[in-house]
């Protein structure tokens, strides 16, 4: 079993994972833990990562037609044009 300190960083407090506990969790810098509380003692086991889809270019294209297309256009005209409203650059 590893002792770590707890000590403070800016407002947060911070305890630093020895490497061995991290090569244990096969997780390194960058990785989410879920942290749990249960009977007095912390629990912390890596999250499950969401694997997000990646998709071509014609998957995301699909079913967009030349006429769908010319009524986005016709739709979205207004935003095209005209000065800035708020603060955004013109």
């Amino acid at each position: 079993m590893a002792t770590v300190t707890i000590r403070k960083q800016g407002g947060a407090a911070v305890m630093t994972i020895p490497v061995e506990v991290l090569k244990a969790l096969s997780i390194g810098v960058g990785h989410t833990l879920e942290i749990a509380v249960q009977d007095g003692a912390m629990q912390a086991r890596p999250a499950q990562q969401q694997i997000r889809r990646r998709y071509a270019l014609n998957e995301l294209l699909a079913g967009v037609t030349p006429a769908l297309s010319r009524q986005l256009a016709r739709e979205s005209a207004e935003f095209h044009s005209g000065g800035p409203i708020g603060r955004e650059l013109g």
